[in-house]
């Protein structure tokens, strides 16, 4: 796939928009779920509206092409979430913190 000068390819092979992390896949993912573009200019404030509007021309245009690299990308996410699954779940982590708190607490008490 030919990327315009608005787009870049990093070396794990992520397009992205030139200048910016915001990838390839994030735009498409948006507009596919029925962002229009002023929502996506919402959704990521420091990318012009026009620049916006190219990069959905672009996917327009290479629909094909590009909707196989989504579709890769979104796998390659599916692949790395199920091989590094959650170590510690949310819960377990705000008990911790909370366990850290109360002991922070009555160590202060104790130096009073």
């Amino acid at each position: 796939m030919n990327l315009p000068d608005y787009l870049c390819r990093n070396s794990f092979g992520d397009i992205h928009l030139s200048g910016r992390r915001i990838g390839l896949y994030h735009l498409v993912h948006y507009y596919n779920a029925g962002y229009s573009p002023e929502m996506l200019a919402g959704q990521f404030p420091d990318v012009p509206l026009a620049l916006i509007h190219k990069v959905i021309a672009f996917y327009l245009e290479n629909k094909d092409e590009v909707d196989v690299y989504v579709a890769d990308y979104k796998n390659e996410l599916e692949k790395q979430r199920t091989e590094n699954p959650p170590r510690l779940p949310l819960a377990s982590l705000r008990q911790r913190l909370e366990q850290m708190q109360q002991a922070e607490g009555r160590d202060a008490a104790i130096r009073a």
